[in-house]
């Protein structure tokens, strides 16, 4: 039987070498923001925003397509030793 991710980390990395991740419960979630929200948008200097976790309400954060460089999905399973 197959193992479920219990959640995604995506690791952003711009122009510049800054890095950035990050958690989106689902790869639906994932690929609902990259198609609806970064795609369209992928050569523009707007700004658009990054769904991050509400742990504090008024935290955002907004990117500029065209200065990423790398998207990398990583799979996080609650069993992985390596997180608790």
């Amino acid at each position: 039987m197959p193992r479920t991710p219990s959640e995604y980390i995506v690791h952003l990395l711009f122009d510049g070498g800054h890095h950035q991740e990050v958690k989106f419960a689902t790869i639906q979630e994932f690929q609902k923001w990259y198609s609806s929200d970064l795609m369209p948008k992928q050569s523009d200097d707007a700004f658009i925003n990054v769904p991050i976790p509400k742990i504090n309400p008024g935290e955002y954060m907004v990117i500029r397509p065209s200065k990423l460089l790398a998207i990398r999905v990583e799979p996080v399973f609650s069993s992985s030793v390596e997180r608790f």
